[in-house]
């Protein structure tokens, strides 16, 4: 790994991008010519750098460079030379936008297109036709060009990749997807190299792994320094509740520091809460600012329109999710607003980076916690930051559903050997520990469904001919793989248009006559709303007419009643285990309080004379009764989803000790669980033991039995098949709803499960859990943290932090403003009895 100010770079850049430079008044970086250098030596190359360090023009240089100057020897042909490979849409129209500037000021011979899903059909035919110098695309993009039956032509000339944002990528079945692509693309171009940008993570060499670099290992390119971030906790004259996650409290906060700089982008971690916080800002516009919203249901059309009017300096703020989270550049942002915990250092990082995108200036963003947890959390998120530590997760072993879509996607473009390609898909990242059982178990099910299902033709996708090569069983095959490649599996989504009633005309028919498409919603969402309902949308009060096919027909009104906001499955970031372990240390450590609002110091003072504090390594659990029930309230800190799976497997503990469980409720920081039957009697009859209640052997038996039942096995599995092309959700012109794809894998499971228990995708699906909606991993590692160190504190009443958990029971059935009134009446009422 190289330091910048060990790399001896070239002398100096070419014309005309030297004088492009001189008339900037810019010096090239030192890390910029030492990619350049590279080029030249035909070696693949990982730069990581900080936020602004101009990673994306340093990736991009060595290509601008060659393409100039192939183009002064036309004999050497057209053909595409650069793929660049971007997380995000929007990321890869941006860079689209700013490469374009310096070609057309250069007057450069380069021809630069994107290619997303949102670009025109006749224009991706075209590209296969006349493809461009460069192309910006997705890793989804790359696996239907890779299974297009031109691919190997398409790509036989491609001299080198540019993967941005790196570290984003690999951390999901999107990084297998890639690595996939990019052992591929090794194949069909063996002279190719490629440049990884990535922001700064923890073990570089790591990352380096996912970079095609054929016979040469990957260099490493580190850049040291940039001015520090300027980060601080918003306060607010409201102090945080003790639980809720809109942030209301401080909305006026967060419009006086809107007004107060040139351009704020105010990151929220859900759809949802994006849909909440603009429409507050809007309520409290006094100033009429530009105020706009950006997520990734909005349609199309409109988040370009502000991503244009961000570029051009016509908005005052933002707010928006992770769609523009990563490395956009987008005018003169001034300020990060994050609204919500972070969830983790490097997200953290990453976000604020979007402030004054420069090396050399300080960002400035503002944290602003929703509740009191939240405000022990972004504490220790600062604290990491300042110590410039990072919390990357630890490189994944790739997924055998990601595998099964790939391999039909590779006959879909042509025939292969099964020994060819398990050579090949070794070559990947992840699957480099793949054995071969496995990846012929993967081919097995891609060719019959598996044992269990192998009677059913619709489940043959591949045939093996006579000469012993592989192809697509027939073409319905390769067009149900182009309609459902990718891993990112959403709830059902139906289009919400917006139309006006015409008379003398049956609504049906006026409803289905144009009327402009705002975005998405998930399916399960508007089946629960009734004619007139009022939800918040887009940034506009809809009102709710019908669900007409796969639209829901609503009409703008004023608000009125409380409206409802859109939820969506999958929205929320877990607490990372790094930032987990800060906070457990912050609350067992007095000392470091006086760095607390006051509020939350109080509210943990209280804690400690009425009850305990949770420790460093061990776990506080407290006993007390309530309005006729018996709740126990425990502080893992192991974020939501591994709580969520111990309040399950709790539960049925506690119903074994015949104590009648009710029920359980769970947030990042705990989890509460309450009964009929008295918990601390059972404790003192020796019917119960809290050591035995939370032993590591629950993910035995105990877990065995649940996961055969659970209905979040049932999605994970569910999450699995439509990956892996099991189950098809789109069809030409049609699409499954939610219920029909559900049923479908349901009635795949059970078979499977009592047929077929070693089925490919129940071991999917099982990996899955242990790192995914279940948390298993991270479970297994908290029970095996706290063995011998579990303090019992019995009470009797509720203590001052288990309001903060208490108050999560019943919260998900009230929307918007109505949500934070009633929590405020709660949590008022639960504080006078907890501190009476």
């Amino acid at each position: 790994m190289d330091d910048v100010s060990d790399v001896e770079p070239i002398a100096a850049l070419p014309e005309p991008f030297a004088g492009w430079f001189a008339q900037r008044g810019w010096t090239p970086r030192d890390h910029q010519l030492a990619l350049l250098d590279r080029a030249r030596a035909g070696r693949s190359v990982l730069l990581v750098a900080p936020t602004g360090a101009g990673k994306t023009l340093a990736g991009f240089l060595p290509s601008l460079v060659e393409l100039t100057e192939r183009a002064r020897h036309p004999d050497l042909g057209r053909s595409l030379h650069t793929l660049y490979i971007s997380p995000l849409k929007a990321l890869a129209v941006d860079i689209a936008r700013n490469l374009e500037t310096p070609a057309r000021e250069m007057d450069l011979p380069v021809r630069i297109e994107t290619r997303t899903g949102d670009t025109p059909g006749h224009k991706r035919a075209r590209q296969i036709e006349r493809p461009p110098d460069i192309l910006l695309t997705t890793p989804e993009q790359l696996a239907l060009l890779l299974a297009h039956r031109e691919s190997e032509a398409f790509f036989s000339g491609l001299r080198r990749v540019v993967l941005d944002e790196l570290h984003a990528l690999v951390t999901s079945k999107r990084g297998d997807l890639l690595s996939l692509g990019l052992a591929r693309l090794g194949r069909l171009a063996p002279g190719l190299t490629a440049v990884g940008l990535s922001a700064t993570v923890r073990e570089p060499e790591v990352l380096a792994r996912y970079l095609p670099h054929g016979a040469a290992p990957t260099d490493i390119v580190v850049v040291e320094g940039g001015a520090r971030p300027q980060i601080g906790i918003l306060e607010s004259v409201v102090a945080p509740p003790l639980a809720g996650h809109t942030a209301l409290h401080a909305m006026r906060e967060i419009y006086a520091a809107i007004r107060a700089h040139k351009l704020t982008l105010v990151f929220v971690n859900t759809r949802m809460q994006a849909e909440f916080v603009f429409q507050e800002l809007w309520h409290i516009n006094d100033d009429n600012l530009a105020i706009a919203l950006h997520h990734g249901s909005l349609e199309v059309g409109q988040r370009r329109r502000v991503e244009e009017a961000m570029a051009a300096g016509r908005l005052k703020a933002v707010v928006c999710t992770s769609t523009l989270d990563l490395g956009i550049d987008w005018g003169d942002v001034d300020l990060v607003v994050n609204v919500g915990a972070p969830k983790g250092a490097s997200r953290l990082m990453q976000r604020i980076g979007r402030a004054n995108h420069r090396l050399d200036e300080p960002s400035k963003a503002l944290l602003v916690p929703a509740n009191r947890f939240e405000v022990l959390e972004c504490r220790a998120a600062l604290d990491a930051v300042a110590e410039a530590a990072q919390d990357t997760p630890d490189a994944r072993i790739g997924a055998l559903d990601v595998l099964a879509q790939h391999v039909l996607g590779m006959a879909c473009g042509g025939p292969f050997t099964a020994d060819d390609l398990y050579a090949e898909v070794t070559e990947a990242a992840p699957y480099t520990g793949l054995s071969r059982a496995d990846f012929d178990a993967t081919l097995d099910f891609v060719a019959t469904g598996g044992y269990a299902l192998r009677s059913y033709e619709r489940f043959a996708k591949i045939r093996q001919g006579r000469d012993g090569l592989w192809r697509v069983a027939n073409p319905r095959g390769a067009q149900q793989y182009r309609l459902n490649v990718g891993t990112i599996v959403e709830a059902a989504m139906l289009r919400v248009r917006v139309a006006k009633l015409r008379r003398g005309v049956q609504p049906t028919q006026a409803w289905m006559r144009g009327g402009r498409v705002l975005g998405e919603v998930e399916e399960y969402f508007a089946e629960g709303l009734s004619p007139g309902d009022t939800f918040v949308f887009a940034g506009e009060v809809l009102r709710f007419e019908a669900i007409v096919e796969n639209e829901v027909i609503a009409q703008r009104t004023a608000p009125g009643t409380d409206p409802k906001i859109p939820s969506y499955e999958g929205g929320k970031f877990p607490l990372s285990s790094f930032l987990a372990v800060r906070v457990r240390a912050m609350v067992a450590s007095p000392d470091d309080w006086h760095r607390l609002p006051e509020p939350v110091a109080n509210w943990l003072t209280a804690q400690r004379h009425r009850s305990r504090l949770p420790g460093r390594e061990g776990l506080l659990v407290e006993t007390f009764p309530r309005g006729g029930r018996f709740f126990l309230v425990c502080y893992p800190f192991e974020g939501r989803l591994a709580h969520q799976t111990l309040g399950m497997l709790l539960t049925r503990r506690l119903e074994r000790a015949g104590l009648h469980p009710l029920g359980f409720v769970a947030n990042d920081y705990g989890l509460a669980a309450w009964c009929l039957s008295d918990i601390d009697a059972a404790i003192a009859s020796d019917r119960l033991s809290i050591d035995g209640l939370f032993g590591e052997d629950m993910l035995g038996d105990d877990l065995e039995e649940w996961l055969a039942e659970s209905a979040l096995m049932k999605r994970s599995f569910r999450q699995c098949a439509i990956i892996a092309g099991l189950i098809e959700r789109r069809h030409p012109s049609q699409e499954k709803t939610q219920r029909q794809v559900t049923m479908s894998t349901d009635l795949v499971y059970d078979v499977l499960r009592r047929h077929e228990p070693n089925h490919l995708l129940l071991r999917a699906a099982r990996a899955d859990a242990a790192t995914g909606l279940l948390d298993l991993a991270r479970l297994a590692a908290m029970l095996a943290r706290i063995n011998g160190r579990i303090v019992h504190q019995s009470l009797d009443r509720l203590s001052p932090l288990s309001i903060a958990v208490m108050l999560e029971i019943g919260r998900e059935l009230v929307y918007g403003e109505a949500s934070d009134a009633v929590l405020a009446e709660a949590e008022a009422s639960l504080v006078e009895e907890a501190m009476a």
